[in-house]
């Protein structure tokens, strides 16, 4: 497949004005393709050649003007357009397109519990070309004007109000000016909860085994959805620019969500079948604020070019936690964000393949290239470096900016140079310095405190590793008098880093001193000698969770940097943690501590000492939680006290029981997890996974199965997961995580070490065969992480130096990598 580049899409832009396409599809012709009649009206500024992609089964036929182009003249995804003429033009392509079962395109998914089958589009970057032809780049924005003929039954759901005709067939409403990669159809037997806000139908949608789950949770995703819809409008002058607002959660779904204009689609796992914290409600509701963020900025105002994604993605992260904190019950959403999201972004900040938040336009000559930085750094650091911008800048200002910035290029695209003129536009302050310093720069800056005592007063010196400004509060917490394990706050004041990096304080030295309190600024933060005492000692006395997030970061990354011993950021948390109240640090530090601290950091000679620790550390909140009082605190323990069991007992007696002693009872979330370290500890065997599957054969059940089958101890197992993976293509996105995700047990080394060798070919191969979204998976949970030896790291670095992956796995294999080389300098420190 040919690759679009940058130079062919400005070359491009300025031949073509793209006005209208007409799309029918025709989604009754069985379960391997569907028929796409696309027909595009245009006009050509000049005399010139160009070309209209498209990715068929099938090309029936093609005319332009009414004269018959041949179908053969397609050359891989491009059918050339030769000789045309300055003036209007009319192309008609009738082709037969494939359904995916990888989620890019045209998906489609059999529910295996009741038989209904779903579909719908994704068509992110360039599988528009799955779906219908088009000339597909951001900056040829189009009206779009779908027809869909779908079996009887089915509703159809796109960007605009859809009208059933009859007969299956349904008409969408004509989009207003959009992009191609936004146009958006999801059909099936949808169970729908629709209703009105502002004038505007507003509708959720997911299949039918998940009606009852959806209708449980539709009043409080409903009030999310209004509360930030009217949010925004209090923030935009731009009112809301599409006819509908419906979200739909979809199976199979590759990301989070999709920001489709006037059709959201999320993964529908956020329809949620067990038990979960208030701590994943509110992640779900923080997606739809992102989702809806981007209404405004990707959809009424899109970039132009690739190199400029962080500008919807950054911006809607940002606006995503911050409306949420102000307009619902979710309050404390961005300790979640320092604790889930931050780190992704820190740590992909500091691997080889990080990037300007901003790339350079020339970083992304391709969209191959550009689908490489949708990562922690467009999403987690963008958001950030915007966080600090709005704490420099000051929110009103901030806000201003933005308007122009909409009321500029509503309905048209625009770039960092626009985005940036607009907000210096409201401000007198140097806001494309600003920029130069934070969007176009890499890695992660070190503040370090530096405390002299004289005269009865302290002085703090920051110490700045790296090159941006940071406008920072700093925490003085001292301990309560008799009370060794509690902090109180002295003071918290504002510092402006290296401008104004030195202060003067009267009285003794605070106990703590904590850099970047309240989490506004993107950098790493160290401690002075007293300080770390005092958290050691006291971490879990601090008054404020944000403040404790920030700690646990700190702590976080001095583990990776090899300054602090992996022994003692588990011991740390055996003391600290059983007092945590935040569901989102416990939930943080857990998972640190167990998938990297355990999994991969210490040795395999450590590691069980590890787990028993956590362990106890998670028998304790269980204990702490008996009365009832902190479901979501209980109900995270279990998790993870599940995933760090050595000794099956316990939780073999729980899954024979259907409970844990005192609650919860086992959902099938829960069932799966237990029955998954079952598997892996070689307690269970098929037979206990197949009658489990008889009592749940959802999706789920299906990927929960899959798992369990790939973690068991046994050679045959091993082989069958790894063919199921590699040798064929029958698994869906979702069953190839699943199998992936249940391989590689850090206590099945032996077993697995053949596969070690084997992985890398393999993986390249399956990359090449299935494409972009397989690759993902391929290298994100297929990888041999486990494996922590110099010999998986020099065959990984072979395999990048030879065998020419593509660029999705490329990339995932260069970051796993550098992963696995810091795990083993974090062993020999």
């Amino acid at each position: 497949m040919s690759v679009l580049t940058r130079d062919e899409a400005q070359t491009r832009a300025k031949l073509l004005d793209v006005h209208h396409y007409g799309i029918e599809l025709d989604l009754t012709g069985g379960d391997e393709t569907f028929d796409s009649l696309t027909v595009i009206r245009f006009t050509a500024r000049a005399d010139a050649d160009t070309f209209v992609e498209l990715k068929p089964a099938e090309l029936r036929s093609v005319t332009l003007d009414g004269r018959p182009l041949d179908p053969e003249t397609l050359d891989e995804n491009r059918l050339p357009l030769k000789g045309l003429t300055a003036g209007e033009h009319e192309l008609r392509v009738d082709a037969s397109m494939r359904y995916s079962r990888t989620g890019e395109g045209m998906h489609r998914f059999t529910d295996p519990t009741d038989g209904e089958t779903y579909l719908y589009t994704q068509l992110f970057m360039e599988d528009v070309q799955r779906v219908f032809a088009a000339f597909d780049q951001p900056d040829l924005k189009s009206v779009f004007e779908l027809t869909v003929t779908a079996p009887e039954g089915w509703t159809v759901l796109a960007n605009g109000v859809t009208e059933h005709l009859g007969d299956g067939r349904w008409k969408a409403a004509p989009t207003p000016l959009i992009s191609t990669y936004l146009v958006a159809v999801a059909a099936g037997p949808w169970h729908s909860v629709r209703t009105e806000h502002a004038g505007l139908p507003f509708g959720l949608h997911c299949r039918r085994s998940l009606a009852p789950y959806l209708d449980a949770d539709a009043d409080e995703i409903l009030e999310v959805t209004r509360a930030c819809f009217d949010r925004y409008h209090e923030k935009f002058d731009e009112p809301y620019p599409f006819d509908s607002y419906d979200q739909a959660f979809v199976p199979e779904f590759n990301a989070g969500a999709m920001e489709n204009p006037g059709l959201v689609t999320f993964r529908d796992e956020f329809v949620y079948r067990s038990a979960v914290t208030d701590t994943e409600r509110q992640t779900r509701a923080m997606v739809i604020a992102h989702e809806m963020a981007h209404m405004w900025f990707g959809d009424l105002v899109t970039l132009r070019w690739w190199d400029d994604i962080w500008l919807n993605e950054s911006f809607a992260e940002y606006m995503g936690y911050q409306t949420l904190t102000e307009a619902t019950r979710f309050t404390d959403t961005w300790v979640d964000f320092g604790v889930a999201r931050k780190s992704w972004g820190y740590d992909a900040d500091q691997r080889p393949s990080t990037h300007p938040v901003a790339p350079d336009p020339d970083a992304v000559p391709d969209t191959a290239s550009a689908m490489l930085n949708f990562d922690g750094i467009s999403y987690a650091k963008g958001a950030s470096a915007l966080r600090q911008l709005v704490a420099w800048l000051g929110e009103k200002d901030f806000l201003a900016g933005i308007n122009t910035h909409f009321a500029r290029h509503k309905f048209a695209n625009a770039t960092l140079a626009d985005f940036i003129d607009n907000l210096a536009s409201a401000t007198e302050r140097d806001v494309h310095a600003w920029a130069d310093a934070w969007l176009r720069t890499t890695g992660v800056d070190t503040l370090t405190p530096e405390i002299t005592e004289a005269g009865g007063q302290w002085h703090l010196t920051v110490g700045h590793q790296g090159s941006r400004p940071h406008r920072i509060a700093v925490g003085a917490y001292d301990t309560v008098p008799g009370e060794g394990d509690r902090l109180t706050l002295r003071e918290r004041f504002e510092l402006d880093v290296p401008q104004g990096e030195s202060t003067h304080r009267t009285g003794r030295r605070p106990d703590l001193l904590l850099l970047n309190d309240g989490d506004l600024t993107y950098a790493k933060v160290r401690f002075d000698t007293k300080s770390f005492q005092t958290v050691r000692a006291a971490l879990g006395g601090l008054p404020d969770p944000l403040t404790r997030a920030v700690v646990w970061n700190a702590l976080r990354d001095a583990v990776r940097d090899g300054e602090l011993p992996a022994t003692a950021y588990i011991e740390t948390a055996r003391t600290h943690l059983p007092r945590e109240t935040d569901l989102a640090v416990v939930q943080g530090v857990l998972t640190f501590a167990t998938a990297h601290v355990a999994d991969r950091y210490l040795s395999p000679e450590q590691r069980p000492a590890a787990l028993t620790t956590l362990t106890d550390l998670c028998r304790d909140l269980i204990r702490r939680t008996e009365d009832g009082s902190h479901p979501g605190l209980r109900l995270t323990a279990v998790r993870h006290l599940i995933g760090v069991a050595v000794h099956p007992d316990t939780i073999s007696a729980w899954f024979s029981e259907g409970t844990v002693p005192g609650g919860p009872e086992l959902d099938p979330e829960l069932r799966w997890r237990i029955l998954g370290r079952l598997s892996v500890l070689g307690a269970v065997d098929d037979a206990v996974i197949d009658a489990e599957l008889v009592q749940d054969p959802s999706a789920t059940g299906q990927e929960g199965a899959a798992r369990c089958r790939a973690a068991l101890p046994d050679p045959e197992a091993k082989r069958a997961a790894w063919d199921a993976m590699f040798a064929g293509d029958g698994l869906s996105n979702y069953l190839f995580t699943a199998t992936a995700q249940g391989f590689w047990q850090p206590e099945q080394a032996d077993l697995l070490h053949e596969y070690v060798e084997r992985y890398w070919p393999d993986a390249v191969a399956v990359a090449e065969r299935r494409g972009p979204a397989i690759a993902e998976a391929a290298g994100r949970y297929a990888f041999p992480a486990s494996a922590v030896t110099p010999e998986t790291l020099a065959l990984g670095e072979t395999c990048l130096r030879d065998a020419g992956p593509i660029p999705a796995l490329r990339r995932k294999l260069a970051d796993q990598l550098d992963d696995l080389a810091r795990a083993l300098r974090v062993r020999q420190a």
